[in-house]
C-alpha cells in the first residue's frame, strides 16, 4: 500500500554531510508519520528521527540531536534527512518507515548504507 525508496547515502569522512531522500508512493493519504532509522553490523535497528503530522512534532535520537534535520516536501512524497557532522558512528544502513495508523511503523524502505571512515 505503501513503497518507499531511500537514496542518498554513501562515503564520507568525519565532519562531512549528507542528505538522504525517500521517495513514497503508494497509499500515501493515510499516512500518519514518517521516520528514519538506522541499523550497523551486529546491533539492533535503532530510532535515528520522525515527524508526525497529526498534532505535529518531529523527535530526534539523543546521539543525532543537534546533527541531524528531518523535513518533507509533501507535494512530492519525499522525506529528507540531512545528517551534519557526521561521525564513523553514524555507519550503518539507514531505513525510511511509514506509520499509515499511528500504531507503529509498519512499511520500510530496503535502505542506503552510509559509511562515515575516520
Amino acid at each position: 500500500q505503501v513503497q518507499l525508496v531511500e537514496s542518498g547515502g554513501g562515503l564520507v569522512q568525519a565532519g562531512d554531510s549528507l542528505r538522504l531522500s525517500c521517495a513514497a508512493s503508494g497509499r500515501t493519504f493515510s499516512r500518519y508519520a514518517m521516520g528514519w532509522f538506522r541499523q550497523a553490523p551486529g546491533k539492533e535497528r535503532e530510532f535515528v528521527a520522525a515527524i508526525r503530522w497529526i498534532v505535529p512534532s518531529i523527535y530526534y535520537a539523543d546521539s543525532v540531536k543537534g546533527r541531524f534535520t528531518i523535513s518533507s516536501n509533501n507535494a512530492k512524497n519525499t522525506l529528507y534527512l540531512q545528517m551534519n557532522s557526521l561521525k564513523p558512528e553514524d555507519t550503518a544502513v539507514y531505513y525510511c518507515a511509514a506509520d499509515r495508523s499511528g500504531s507503529g511503523f509498519d512499511y520500510w524502505g530496503q535502505g542506503t548504507q552510509v559509511t562515515v571512515s575516520s
